[in-house]
């Protein structure tokens, strides 16, 4: 992690940001320039994403070297994550998987519909929520209006 410091930062801002960063075990390079200093933390710089740097005192930016999420970043892994599904469908390949359905699923018959229509329209993959009939929701409400 970089932090760009404002001009009219002072001595005790800096050693402020650089104490902190040091109490969750980060290892500061302060480099001074002719109009700003920056400081470089090396270290886990997890527990430092914590704190609102860019609040404190002097600071003008603070600018993230490593992406947040190593283990799915192209840092971590270059190639895609490709996710065979049935019937040749594919989530991550060149081609956009796209997925559409009903929140519930209430009939044989609605689902075939939909999914008539999901396929029309360039979807790949039908997805669907639980049974809950109208029926089932109607008499949830019903207890609900009891009770309140």
């Amino acid at each position: 992690m970089i932090v760009i410091l404002r001009p009219d930062a002072t001595e005790a801002n800096i050693q402020h940001i650089v104490e902190r960063a040091g109490k969750l075990g980060l290892k500061a390079n302060i480099s001074r320039g002719v109009e700003r200093t920056v400081i470089g933390f090396i270290g886990p710089e997890d527990g430092l994403r914590g704190i609102p740097l860019e609040v404190f005192p002097g600071v003008e930016q603070v600018l993230q070297v490593l992406a947040p999420y190593r283990l799915v970043s192209r840092e971590f892994k270059k190639e895609n994550t490709v996710i065979k599904l049935p019937y040749n469908t594919t989530v991550g390949a060149a081609k956009i998987a796209v997925m559409a359905g009903p929140c519930s699923v209430e009939s044989y018959e609605g689902m075939l519909s939909i999914a008539k229509k999901i396929k029309a329209l360039g979807g790949n993959i039908l997805r669907g929520g639980g049974l809950l009939s109208r029926a089932l929701l109607l008499m949830i409400f019903r207890v609900w209006v009891r009770k309140v």
